[in-house]
């Protein structure tokens, strides 16, 4: 019995030795996917940049459209959002295994909200801040699909979408 502890002591401390974060300091991460909004069916674009073993940051760009009717007319709107994001992943503090990344964050940025003239609806640019929630799978070392929720500003819904670590 004592061995069999022992031998399960030293294994659980391998793995949490060699436990990392999915995005290791100085590594880049491409995302490309689709969001869910009210507003139309988002793509998205974005990089993240690991900044510390537990912390990334990095920019996305979107972009949306979609029809509303107002006053008995039908408008065509779009939204282009450009963001930047920081994340805390829980890996090496949950002692997640590395095919799987948990991170939860915060984004920043100024979405451009543009409708046809004679629209007198209630649709401004501006800058929002949002938090998000969200987790992925890496089928290989380098490549995963993303799943993350968030709300606060334009950007926000869900997305789902492809990890690309370059």
């Amino acid at each position: 019995m004592k061995k069999l502890f022992t031998t399960l002591v030293l294994i659980l401390a391998t793995t949490a030795m060699f436990a990392q974060a999915p995005i290791a300091v100085g590594q880049t991460q491409f995302n490309a996917g689709l969001g869910l909004s009210s507003w139309g069916l988002p793509v998205y674009l974005g990089l993240d940049f690991g900044v510390h073993p537990d912390i990334t940051m990095g920019p996305e760009v979107s972009f949306r459209s979609y029809r509303d009717n107002w006053g008995g007319n039908r408008y065509n709107h779009s939204i282009i959002g450009i963001s930047g994001n920081a994340n805390y992943h829980f890996n090496r503090v949950l002692n997640i295994p590395s095919n799987w990344n948990f991170y939860a964050g915060l984004n920043i940025g100024f979405y451009a909200w543009r409708s046809p003239d004679g629209y007198e609806g209630s649709r401004t640019s501006g800058l929002g801040l949002a938090g998000q929630v969200g987790g992925r799978y890496y089928f290989t070392d380098t490549f995963g699909v993303n799943l993350e929720f968030g709300g606060g500003n334009a950007f926000s819904g869900g997305k789902l979408g492809i990890s690309i670590k370059l």
